[in-house]
């Protein structure tokens, strides 16, 4: 069997179950390693303050914002304590979101406009 098949049946198995779905990013290498090789990568490419240095943040190529049960921060929280870009990033894309949903609005009454300009001339 195929690597990307032996997964699929590991997590075909695991997702029957709705209580395995809460630590499948574990469950899923831990339980298919005999059948398929599984490389640890570099503490770099996954950052977590669970269980790296403060220190180590700054090379980090990914941070988990996983959740730490002793703090119980919430993870925007902790984003925007660790990475001090996050606020800025958070402000446009909630200025995004709030022109597109001016522009939906004004859409929709422009739409409706429409619609009651043409429902009185039929």
């Amino acid at each position: 069997m195929r690597a990307g098949d032996s997964l699929r049946v590991v997590y075909s198995q695991l997702s029957a179950d709705p209580n395995s779905l809460a630590n499948l990013d574990q469950d899923l290498p831990n339980l298919s390693q005999d059948m398929v090789p599984i490389s640890s990568l570099p503490q770099e490419w996954l950052w977590c303050e669970t269980w790296c240095s403060m220190e180590s943040l700054e090379r980090a190529k990914t941070v988990d914002l996983c959740n730490n049960p002793l703090t119980k921060e919430p993870k925007l929280d902790k984003a925007k304590r660790l990475l001090p870009e996050w606020t800025k990033y958070d402000a446009r894309a909630a200025d995004f979101l709030a022109k597109r949903r001016q522009t939906v609005t004004r859409e929709a009454h422009e739409n409706e406009k429409e619609l009651k300009h043409d429902t009185r001339g039929v």
